[in-house]
């Protein structure tokens, strides 16, 4: 994966969608992962998070660009913090 990263402001609105919904289907995937640990709050903050990102799904206005970087931000983090516990599966590769 060498290719050069863009901006939201720079991605087509498939581009877009698509990256929103990957990082909420990760969020998802790993908060059913973190319900068979027993971590209840993981499950909602991640589960939250997913829901927020997909209602940003589809005609996203400029305006929004800042308010979802945060949240693809925060997304990813997430997965990330999550998917380093020993015993969580990595799901963003």
């Amino acid at each position: 994966m060498n290719a050069i990263s863009k901006r939201l402001d720079e991605m087509t609105l498939v581009e877009r969608t698509n990256l929103l919904e990957t990082v909420a289907d990760a969020l998802e995937a790993s908060a059913a992962e973190a319900e068979t640990l027993g971590d209840a709050r993981f499950v909602t903050n991640s589960t939250c998070l997913a829901a927020t990102i997909r209602g940003m799904c589809g005609d996203l206005a400029l305006r929004d660009f800042p308010a979802a970087e945060l949240l693809l931000e925060q997304g990813m983090l997430l997965v990330y913090q999550f998917s380093n516990r020993k015993g969580a599966r990595p799901y963003l590769n």
